[in-house]
């Protein structure tokens, strides 16, 4: 495993080998069977490139009425709670005495992105946020405090693991593109991404 710096975000490259990738898949498809993806829209009515689902006691949703934390999916159920091996790379990687409240899933397919953005809903901006990547390559930015100014990008390959805290924990941030097709672990291709919470 290689671990690289930038911008204060941590990237753990190779954390899950693909045996470990793939049981983590089965475990989701567990997930998503109780919680579907939903395609959510923006507050200005536009949809998103991404298709969302969560896990935990809260997800994010976004929808007409704005941006914000759920304890209870678009269709009303409350969420699956976190597979057991997700919460072992947060208490791996995290450095945090807390527990995640959320998990998010986001499924990007195709032309799917994810524009510069911060993570502000969450109470404790000292908790960090765990990103972990399976399946196709994705582009991620990292930016600045405020918007705008120079950024720098990496590809992140299944397995890999992003901890933002500290100087990166509200850094803007996003996906680019992800790169279709370049990982088998995703019978129809794409790219699932987890990002790991502490909400309150």
């Amino acid at each position: 495993m290689t671990v690289l710096e930038r911008r204060g975000f941590v990237i753990h490259q190779g954390v899950l080998d693909r045996a470990a990738q793939e049981s983590l898949v089965a475990n989701l498809r567990g997930v998503l069977a109780q919680a579907p993806l939903v395609q959510p829209v923006t507050p200005r009515g536009r949809p998103m490139s991404v298709r969302m689902s969560a896990a935990g006691r809260f997800g994010w949703i976004t929808d007409r009425r704005g941006y914000r934390y759920s304890e209870t999916h678009p269709d009303g159920q409350s969420w699956p709670p976190i597979p057991d091996a997700v919460l072992a790379i947060w208490d791996t990687v995290s450095g945090s005495d807390r527990a995640p409240e959320s998990c998010l899933i986001n499924w990007y397919g195709e032309g799917a992105r994810m524009g510069l953005h911060q993570d502000r809903d969450e109470a404790d901006f000292g908790q960090p946020v765990v990103s972990v990547s399976l399946g196709d390559e994705g582009l991620f930015r990292m930016g600045n405090l405020e918007r705008g100014g120079t950024t720098e990008s990496i590809w992140l390959q299944s397995g890999d693991v992003v901890v933002m805290g500290g100087e990166a924990r509200l850094r803007h941030h996003g996906v680019d593109r992800i790169r279709f097709g370049s990982s088998t672990l995703l019978p129809r291709g794409g790219r699932i991404n987890l990002t790991l919470r502490v909400v309150t």
